[in-house]
């Protein structure tokens, strides 16, 4: 069998927890923050679970994962 290709554009963006789920980044948090508050910046700086419903795409885009 041939090698499955990881996609490098998912495997730059998610990441594999210990148990096997995918972590992402939140979005909004790039430019036009001035507005924002400070809390809100925060909470968007952290990691968030990949739904799992998106979750098996993911999945086949990181086969080794």
């Amino acid at each position: 069998m041939p090698k499955l290709k990881t996609r490098k554009a998912a495997a730059k963006r998610f990441q594999v927890t210990g148990s096997g789920k995918f972590m992402r980044r939140h979005a909004f948090r790039n430019h036009l923050l001035d507005h924002k508050s400070a809390k809100r910046k925060r909470w968007l700086g952290t990691m968030a679970v990949v739904d799992e419903r998106d979750a098996d795409n993911v999945a086949r885009m990181l086969p080794y994962a």
